[in-house]
């Protein structure tokens, strides 16, 4: 992978140095929340829910998943392939360090876990003081480029993984979900200079308020269809304001859609194997 070297002032090093190990954090704790799952419905699905309850193989999974989340970032953003490997290396030298011990029955199950995330943060930061990651702007990949700009679809479908293993119904409420992250960053952009943008805003509130209500006081195989009908309904509404770009960020609007449909779907199938 190309690196471009760029001069940095020496006031704006450090913080952005900062910046980047923050973001690093922030994509381990994302791969741990969106890729935990996965492996929960893998052992269901194998039988092998008592080998992940371990806690010597749940500490060796959280650091795969956190390696995973930073990897994706770092790849993203354009480090080296040393770069990446010595900060995925991170993530697991401090539960190897810590695991004989445990295995010896020296250390509990406690300090496993607690002390190898303590240590996963000296260890991140000599791997970035060594690499200064904040000293290059990479060009990022074409491939690299293109998950990065669909990454909200694929957090959509991660979200709904467990969904289609386990299909619930969703209470009548969580209609309510739906127009309330609009009209919320819609307020929070500014949108409605246009009140007729703002006018439709509140008839969607009303319509899928009204089907709210109405599946509240259906039986349930009735509700159940409504709430999964609504929810997909919504993923159109999404696709359409993901196309023009207004009231919500595209973005935001990408992983709307992707998700309504995982819960519109499941919902449905829900009520079908009843």
């Amino acid at each position: 992978m190309t690196e471009m070297t760029v001069v940095v002032p020496r006031r704006w090093a450090g913080w952005a140095r900062t910046r980047h190990l923050a973001a690093m954090v922030v994509a381990m704790l994302a791969g741990m929340v969106l890729l935990g799952p996965l492996w929960q419905v893998g052992a269901d699905v194998l039988g092998g829910a008592a080998v992940l309850a371990r806690p010597d193989v749940g500490a060796l999974v959280m650091a795969t998943n956190m390696a995973l989340g930073m990897t994706a970032w770092m790849w993203h953003r354009g480090d080296g392939w040393a770069a990446t490997g010595e900060m995925s290396a991170a993530m697991y030298v401090p539960f190897l360090l810590l695991l004989p011990p445990w295995w010896a029955g020296w250390v509990g199950d406690d300090t496993l876990l607690l002390g190898g995330h303590l240590l996963m943060v000296p260890a991140m930061l000599l791997v970035a003081l060594r690499h200064r990651h904040a000293a290059v702007a990479p060009r990022r990949h074409p491939l690299a480029a293109a998950v990065a700009r669909g990454w909200p679809a694929g957090l959509g479908l991660l979200m709904t993984v467990d969904m289609w293993f386990a299909p619930t119904v969703f209470a009548p409420w969580t209609l309510l979900v739906l127009p309330a992250g609009y009209l919320l960053l819609g307020t929070w952009r500014r949108q409605w200079g246009d009140r007729r943008a703002l006018a439709v805003q509140l008839a969607g509130a009303a319509v899928w308020g009204g089907l709210s209500v109405v599946a509240t006081v259906a039986s349930a195989d009735v509700a159940g269809v409504l709430v999964g009908v609504g929810w997909f309904v919504h993923a159109g509404w999404d696709a359409w304001y993901h196309r023009t770009g207004t009231v919500v960020p595209r973005g935001y609007a990408l992983w709307c859609a992707v998700f309504d449909v995982g819960v519109g779907l499941t919902t449905l199938l829900a009520v079908l194997s009843r």
